[in-house]
Protein backbone atom coordinates (compact mmCIF):
# COMPACT_ATOMS: atom_id res chain seq x y z
CA UNK A 1 0.00 0.00 0.00
CA UNK A 2 1.21 3.36 -1.00
CA UNK A 3 1.92 5.77 1.57
CA UNK A 4 -0.92 8.09 3.00
CA UNK A 5 -3.03 5.00 2.87
CA UNK A 6 -4.09 6.21 -0.41
CA UNK A 7 -4.40 3.40 -3.12
CA UNK A 8 -3.59 4.29 -6.57
CA UNK A 9 -5.55 5.31 -9.97
CA UNK A 10 -4.63 2.65 -11.98
CA UNK A 11 -7.23 -0.14 -11.41
CA UNK A 12 -10.17 2.19 -11.60
CA UNK A 13 -12.76 2.14 -14.16
CA UNK A 14 -12.88 5.09 -17.12
CA UNK A 15 -15.49 7.05 -17.15
CA UNK A 16 -17.22 8.45 -20.15
CA UNK A 17 -19.69 10.88 -21.24
CA UNK A 18 -23.03 9.74 -21.30
CA UNK A 19 -23.83 10.75 -25.18
CA UNK A 20 -27.58 12.41 -24.22
CA UNK A 21 -25.43 14.73 -21.73
CA UNK A 22 -23.15 15.91 -24.74
CA UNK A 23 -26.11 16.70 -26.83
CA UNK A 24 -27.91 18.62 -24.14
CA UNK A 25 -24.45 20.58 -23.34
CA UNK A 26 -24.16 21.54 -27.66
CA UNK A 27 -27.45 22.39 -27.35
CA UNK A 28 -27.33 24.83 -24.62
CA UNK A 29 -24.54 26.49 -26.28
CA UNK A 30 -25.90 27.23 -29.13
CA UNK A 31 -28.89 29.04 -27.85
CA UNK A 32 -26.49 30.98 -25.98
CA UNK A 33 -24.47 32.00 -29.26
CA UNK A 34 -27.67 32.30 -30.50
CA UNK A 35 -29.21 34.71 -27.91
CA UNK A 36 -26.09 37.25 -27.88
CA UNK A 37 -24.78 39.14 -24.70
CA UNK A 38 -28.78 40.00 -23.92
CA UNK A 39 -29.37 36.79 -21.37
CA UNK A 40 -25.07 36.99 -20.33
CA UNK A 41 -25.47 40.06 -19.09
CA UNK A 42 -28.68 39.47 -17.15
CA UNK A 43 -27.90 36.50 -15.76
CA UNK A 44 -24.27 37.79 -15.17
CA UNK A 45 -26.24 40.30 -12.52
CA UNK A 46 -28.18 37.73 -10.79
CA UNK A 47 -25.17 35.39 -10.65
CA UNK A 48 -23.37 37.78 -9.06
CA UNK A 49 -26.41 38.31 -6.29
CA UNK A 50 -26.17 34.80 -6.01
CA UNK A 51 -22.06 34.18 -5.36
CA UNK A 52 -22.32 36.49 -2.98
CA UNK A 53 -24.74 34.26 -0.92
CA UNK A 54 -22.75 31.47 -1.74
CA UNK A 55 -19.57 33.02 -0.53
CA UNK A 56 -21.38 33.81 2.84
CA UNK A 57 -22.64 30.24 3.25
CA UNK A 58 -18.82 29.22 2.50
CA UNK A 59 -17.11 31.13 4.94
CA UNK A 60 -19.84 29.93 7.41
CA UNK A 61 -19.91 26.44 6.96
CA UNK A 62 -19.40 23.72 9.86
CA UNK A 63 -17.42 24.60 12.74
CA UNK A 64 -15.93 27.89 11.29
CA UNK A 65 -19.93 29.23 11.36
CA UNK A 66 -20.12 28.85 15.52
CA UNK A 67 -16.53 30.14 16.32
CA UNK A 68 -15.29 33.46 15.70
CA UNK A 69 -11.98 33.16 16.73
CA UNK A 70 -8.87 34.20 14.86
CA UNK A 71 -5.69 32.99 14.80
CA UNK A 72 -3.76 35.45 16.57
CA UNK A 73 -0.16 33.60 15.75
CA UNK A 74 -1.21 33.39 12.23
CA UNK A 75 1.12 36.01 10.21
CA UNK A 76 -1.06 36.78 7.11
CA UNK A 77 1.64 37.52 3.97
CA UNK A 78 1.19 41.53 3.03
CA UNK A 79 1.96 42.16 -0.20
CA UNK A 80 3.44 45.53 -1.03
CA UNK A 81 2.93 47.71 -4.05
CA UNK A 82 5.83 49.40 -5.95
CA UNK A 83 4.86 52.31 -4.68
CA UNK A 84 4.13 51.98 -0.82
CA UNK A 85 7.70 50.70 -0.91
CA UNK A 86 9.61 53.29 1.17
CA UNK A 87 13.46 53.57 -0.06
CA UNK A 88 14.64 56.35 1.65
CA UNK A 89 13.70 54.34 5.55
CA UNK A 90 16.96 53.71 7.32
CA UNK A 91 17.23 49.88 6.65
CA UNK A 92 17.32 47.66 9.08
CA UNK A 93 20.73 46.07 10.33
CA UNK A 94 21.68 42.57 10.54
CA UNK A 95 22.97 41.34 13.52
CA UNK A 96 26.28 40.84 12.41
CA UNK A 97 26.71 44.29 11.27
CA UNK A 98 25.67 45.74 14.31
CA UNK A 99 27.85 43.77 16.06
CA UNK A 100 30.71 44.80 13.89
CA UNK A 101 29.24 48.61 13.72
CA UNK A 102 29.57 48.70 18.08
CA UNK A 103 33.39 46.79 17.84
CA UNK A 104 34.16 49.56 15.65
CA UNK A 105 33.18 52.34 18.23
CA UNK A 106 34.26 50.42 20.94
CA UNK A 107 37.71 50.55 19.72
CA UNK A 108 37.44 54.26 18.51
CA UNK A 109 36.52 55.21 22.07
CA UNK A 110 39.44 53.22 23.42
CA UNK A 111 41.81 54.24 21.57
CA UNK A 112 40.26 58.06 22.18
CA UNK A 113 40.82 57.38 25.83
CA UNK A 114 44.20 55.72 25.52
CA UNK A 115 45.80 59.09 23.53
CA UNK A 116 44.31 61.06 26.45
CA UNK A 117 46.20 58.75 29.16
CA UNK A 118 42.84 58.06 30.92
CA UNK A 119 43.29 53.95 30.22
CA UNK A 120 45.28 51.22 32.18
CA UNK A 121 47.91 50.48 29.18
CA UNK A 122 48.11 54.25 28.61
CA UNK A 123 49.55 54.56 31.80
CA UNK A 124 51.56 52.21 31.73
CA UNK A 125 53.20 53.15 28.66
CA UNK A 126 53.64 56.39 29.98
CA UNK A 127 55.59 55.19 32.79
CA UNK A 128 57.61 53.18 30.84
CA UNK A 129 58.56 55.97 28.79
CA UNK A 130 59.24 59.06 31.77
CA UNK A 131 61.57 55.69 33.16
CA UNK A 132 63.19 55.20 29.90
CA UNK A 133 63.75 59.34 29.27
CA UNK A 134 65.65 59.74 32.28
CA UNK A 135 67.76 56.39 31.62
CA UNK A 136 68.97 58.52 28.60
CA UNK A 137 69.13 61.59 30.24
CA UNK A 138 71.24 60.09 32.87
CA UNK A 139 73.40 58.72 29.83
CA UNK A 140 73.94 61.57 28.73
CA UNK A 141 75.11 63.37 31.80
CA UNK A 142 77.61 60.67 32.69
CA UNK A 143 78.54 61.40 28.56
CA UNK A 144 79.30 65.46 29.35
CA UNK A 145 80.96 64.27 32.36
CA UNK A 146 83.49 62.00 30.42
CA UNK A 147 83.80 64.17 28.23
CA UNK A 148 85.05 66.76 30.20
CA UNK A 149 87.34 65.02 32.22
CA UNK A 150 88.92 64.12 29.02
CA UNK A 151 89.05 67.62 27.80
CA UNK A 152 90.54 68.45 31.39
CA UNK A 153 93.21 65.66 31.08
CA UNK A 154 94.25 66.82 27.94
CA UNK A 155 94.46 70.23 28.80
CA UNK A 156 96.64 69.65 31.57
CA UNK A 157 99.41 67.69 29.74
Amino acid sequence: MPRGGRKGHKGRGKQFSNPEEIDRQMRVQRELEANGGAEKEESAGSDEDSSSDEDLSKKKSGVEGLIEIENPNRISQKNKKVTEIDIEAPKELTRREREEIEKQKAKERYMKLHLEGKTEQARADLARLAIIKKQREDAAKKRDELKKDTDESKAKR
